[in-house]
């Protein structure tokens, strides 16, 4: 395994390293993505769009469960790329199975209230008087999914920093067919309705996580999540979590801020919060996919850094970049012109099309900067620089979309005018994005190539 790590990120051309590694983790999101439409599109079949709202309101909900799943899968790809970088095998499998372990903990108090509170926290996040009732028993059924959920969203991260970025990939497609092939027969062969949509969910995350801890458990993988190796000292919690909870931050920022539009957009009724869902879910498709290249790039940069191979990084950094720019112009023309379609797959109701119209075509300005936004995010990231990942990390839907999003509101009393704080969002958080990477860039890389991951622990 190491053989092949070493080919992979040190010796291969880099264009065949970017997108050996790329390839599978885009697929991965393109699968992520089905996933997350599937849901939607089969309780749109139910011609309820009541239903469709509060699958809309219960995502922010579902999306901080994951964000656990990325703080262990973020923070532990950057520490073991970087120590696998430096030759520190064993440090990358303490890394590994405190991952792991403490993550399968979490996840199992959070299955328990989650379970416990589901109501109160469905009308917390914008659930009226009648999506209430959906959205409680979708986040009480999928509550039962999250101590897979967070195992099976960390490893499909973490597994790609040991070079193997295909079995990363198998664990994603397994779990979500699952769900793809299981939310027809449930929502509408069995009549379950959004219980239907919520049991598929949970049976491909638990698929996922087993198939993920099979390999994990076996003789070819470099990894390890054997009790033997769980620590917690020696910078191993602190490696992880200082790049793993930004990364988090931004993804409970990203449910938050959902949580709060979709607050507001209940002024607008019922159809607004509808039609600004599928609105999010059109613009995943971009999303999903440059998230898949950014996160693909970073465990390939992150062990350039862990063994001082400036020049390579660079390279990595500078084809990753015109790939990200081409995949976002190709994108962000192809959802603009196919929003319509895109939109009435899922809703039918006029005044909730009319929404979900003029919101993704709002949304799909950003596109041209998500690439370069997304790449730079993940070349912060594999540096182990923890103040710059957290400043962005707070930044992007928060520090900055927040603000935005209030001065909106207070100026114009339009729901496509709330719409809009995020591309001007986008756009300032991607230049804030290339200032971190100078800033980054300039002050970690001159240090010495040797005990670098350490230096940066301390």
């Amino acid at each position: 395994m190491q053989d092949k790590t070493t080919e992979i990120f040190r010796d291969a051309p880099v264009p065949k390293a970017v997108i050996s590694n790329v390839i599978p983790s885009i697929i991965s999101m393109i699968m992520v993505l089905i996933y997350n439409l599937a849901d939607t599109f089969f309780i749109g079949q139910t011609k309820n769009a009541y239903m469709v709202a509060a699958i809309s309101v219960a995502t922010p909900a579902f999306l901080l469960f994951m964000a656990v799943g990325m703080l262990f899968g973020i923070g532990g790809t950057s520490l073991i790329s970087r120590s696998l970088g430096e030759g520190k095998t064993e440090k990358a499998k303490n890394a590994s199975a405190f991952c792991f372990w403490t993550g399968l903990g979490i996840g199992i108090i959070a299955m328990i209230f989650i379970f416990i509170f589901a109501e109160p926290i469905s009308r917390a996040i914008g659930a009226s008087d009648d999506t209430v009732g959906y959205a409680a028993q979708y986040l009480r059924i999928v509550a039962t999914a999250i101590p897979f959920l967070i195992p099976s969203n960390s490893f499909s991260n973490i597994i790609r920093a040991e070079g193997n970025a295909n079995i990363a990939m198998m664990g994603m497609l397994i779990g979500n067919l699952i769900n793809i092939v299981f939310d027809p027969i449930m929502i509408l062969g069995f009549g379950w309705n959004v219980a239907g949509a919520a049991i598929a969910t949970v049976l491909g995350n638990i698929f996922a996580a087993v198939f993920y801890i099979r390999h994990l458990l076996s003789k070819n993988a470099m990894l390890s999540i054997h009790p033997k190796y769980y620590q917690a000292g020696k910078g191993i919690a602190i490696g992880v979590l200082a790049i793993g909870v930004p990364a988090s931050l931004n993804n409970i920022l990203m449910s938050l801020s959902n949580i709060i539009v979709n607050n507001i957009m209940t002024h607008y009724g019922d159809m607004a919060v509808a039609g600004l869902g599928v609105a999010m879910k059109v613009n995943m498709i971009v999303v999903m996919l440059l998230i898949g290249l950014g996160t693909g790039i970073q465990p390939l940069l992150g062990y350039c850094f862990g063994a001082g191979n400036k020049k390579r990084y660079m390279a990595v950094l500078k084809f990753s970049l015109i790939l990200a720019f081409c995949l976002s112009a190709v994108m962000t023309v192809i959802c603009y012109c196919g929003a319509g379609p895109l939109v009435h797959a899922f809703l039918e109701d006029p005044d909730a099309f009319s929404y979900g119209m003029s919101f993704a075509r709002i949304y799909i300005y950003s596109g041209p900067v998500m690439g370069l936004l997304f790449v730079f995010v993940n070349a912060i990231q594999s540096t182990g620089a923890a103040l710059p990942a957290l400043i962005l990390s707070i930044s992007r839907q928060g520090l900055i979309y927040l603000p935005v999003l209030f001065l909106f509101r207070s100026i114009f009393d339009s729901a496509t005018m709330l719409a809009a704080a995020q591309p001007i969002t986008d756009y300032m958080s991607t230049t804030l994005a290339i200032v971190l990477f100078i800033f980054t860039y300039r002050k970690y890389f001159p240090q010495a190539k040797t005990s670098r991951l350490d230096s940066l622990e301390e």
